[in-house]
């Protein structure tokens, strides 16, 4: 199955359907036909900006990241960069001058690619894990003013 169709299915099932697992997805594209590696998959997930949220029962789910222009302007990254936050951010904290963001799992590398194409003149560079970005920053006071940012519109 080629990479096009492959992912036009997958983007198909995820808003469709409950899908709640990579062994899911694969499972469901299988269902339609389609085969893929596991590895595959997790690449097709970060390239089609697919994140975990929680519904409201509070069940972890797939859902496309709401993307709306792919050739955006900086305010328009702002825009996204914020959306990101109020779906996949959980906490904030800091530690001199770095800021720690906690994101629902396997959001953080998604949300660190997003800050990294805004304009941060706070933020010097990010590393990301399964569900924590640490954000250095020059100074402290740097770092204080990204925390207080993301503080701003975390949701909940």
């Amino acid at each position: 199955m080629r990479k096009a169709e492959r992912h036009a299915i997958i983007k198909q099932i995820v808003s469709n359907e409950t899908v709640r697992t990579q062994e899911e997805l694969l499972k469901k594209i299988e269902g339609r036909g389609g085969s893929a590696t596991q590895a595959t998959i997790s690449r097709d997930i970060r390239d089609l900006k697919i994140v975990k949220v929680q519904d409201q029962d509070g069940q972890i789910r797939f859902e496309l990241f709401h993307d709306h222009d792919l050739e955006q302007d900086s305010k328009e990254e702002e825009l996204r960069l914020v959306r990101m936050i109020e779906e996949v951010v959980t906490k904030v904290d800091r530690v001199q001058f770095l800021t720690i963001i906690t994101t629902l799992p396997d959001n953080a590398q998604l949300l660190s690619a997003v800050m990294d194409e805004v304009n941060l003149p706070e933020k010097v560079t990010t590393l990301a894990g399964f569900d924590t970005v640490i954000t250095i920053c020059r100074t402290n006071e740097d770092a204080e003013k990204l925390e207080e940012y993301f503080k701003g519109h975390i949701i909940g």
